[in-house]
């Protein structure tokens, strides 16, 4: 999609501190972190939400969660969250799917 972000960003149209590459993903620091560590898992090719890529290629939303391990591990944590936010409603706000990876600080229940 031509004026996705993180399509953009996936290209190297758009700069974006990239942490961690997948033949299916690309990682990278999230510019609003609400953790020390909060990295956005993207898928390369696009799809507006999780529920999208599921269906339409289950295979790269395993990668999704894959990378995500190994971004936590790279940062040094084995304690982590995953989001994945689905809808306006869920707090969405760029409709390309993105799995959330935070820690580095306590998460409480329940979330939001």
């Amino acid at each position: 999609m031509s004026d996705c972000l993180f399509c953009k960003i996936v290209a190297g149209e758009v700069p974006g501190d990239v942490v961690h590459v997948t033949e299916g993903t690309v990682a990278f620091r999230d510019v609003a972190p609400q953790a020390p560590t909060h990295v956005l898992v993207v898928p390369r090719t696009h799809y507006a939400n999780a529920a999208e890529l599921a269906a339409g290629d289950p295979a790269v939303m395993s990668e999704l969660v894959t990378a995500a391990a190994a971004v936590a591990a790279a940062e040094g944590h084995d304690d982590y969250r995953l989001v994945l936010n689905t809808g306006e409603g869920a707090g969405q706000s760029v409709f390309h799917t993105h799995l959330h990876v935070l820690a580095g600080r306590p998460m409480t229940w329940p979330p939001g």
